[in-house]
This record gives structure tokens, sequence and C-alpha cells, in this order.
């Protein structure tokens, strides 16, 4: 545990993060899912097929498995990583193919897409905590 350490901070805080905002839809009414849901169609049109209110239960279901997974130091940070980069990789691609978040011909936000990027250090979070885990097994590969 000692090793693990220093992604505890790292490891609430994202966690937390993600947890609330899974709770947060969690009682989402009609008027909330279908804003969800038709954000998240406008950049992936394979989900417009689907029940606004259903949507918005499975995307806070897992908003809310990845918050736990982080929170729970006896998790491995491998699989914390995965779950988290994963998750924040469809996070960045809503906010590369959702049209005026970004200024045109370039990766930096407008005023409106600021809160998508941040979803851009989850992903670097995520990435952190799965090379970490590929340093310590090749350590103990190496012996």
């Amino acid at each position: 545990m000692r090793d693990l350490a220093h992604q505890l901070p790292l490891r609430l805080a994202t966690g937390a993060f993600v947890l609330n905002s899974g709770l947060t839809k969690r009682g989402a009414d009609d008027a909330a899912a279908k804003g969800v849901h038709g954000f998240a169609s406008t950049a992936y049109p394979f989900l417009g097929e689907m029940d606004p209110k259903k949507f918005t239960r499975l995307l806070s279901t897992a908003e809310i498995a990845v918050g736990a997974v982080l929170l729970f130091p006896l998790i491995p940070e491998g699989v914390a990583g995965l779950a988290l980069t994963g998750f924040s990789a469809g996070l960045v691609g809503l906010y590369l193919r959702t049209p005026g978040m970004r200024l045109d011909g370039s990766l930096r936000p407008t005023e409106q897409g600021v809160p998508l990027a941040k979803d851009t250090w989850l992903l670097g979070i995520g990435l952190s905590l799965l090379v970490d885990d590929a340093v310590r097994m090749f350590d103990r590969w190496r012996g």
C-alpha cells in the first residue's frame, strides 16, 4: 500500500468528482435526461435511438461505477486506470466531435468548450494509473 500512497490524492479527488457526477444524474427528470441524451447524440449519433431516460440512467451507473473503482484503494491502479481511461476517452470524444466546443482548426476550447475540455485531465489521470501499473509489473518481471 505504501507504494500506492502517491496515487491516493489523485484517486480520491477524481473518484469523488466522477461519483458526484453520476449521483447527480441518477435522479434526472425527463427534461434533464433529454438534454444529456441530446448532447451525447450530437457527438455519437448511434445513441439517438436510445430512450433518453435509459441513456441517462446508464451514464449515471457508469459514472458511479468508475467513481467507486477509483475511490476503493484495494482495486489495483491498472483496473482503476483502465476504467477511467475508457470512460474519459468517450468524454474527450464528445469534446472533439461536438460543434462549437473548439476554436476553428484548433484543439483549443471555446468558452462553451472549457467544461468538456477538462475531461482531458481525466484521460491523463487514467493513462497515468495505467503507466504506473505497467512500470510496476515490468519491475516485478525484471526482478
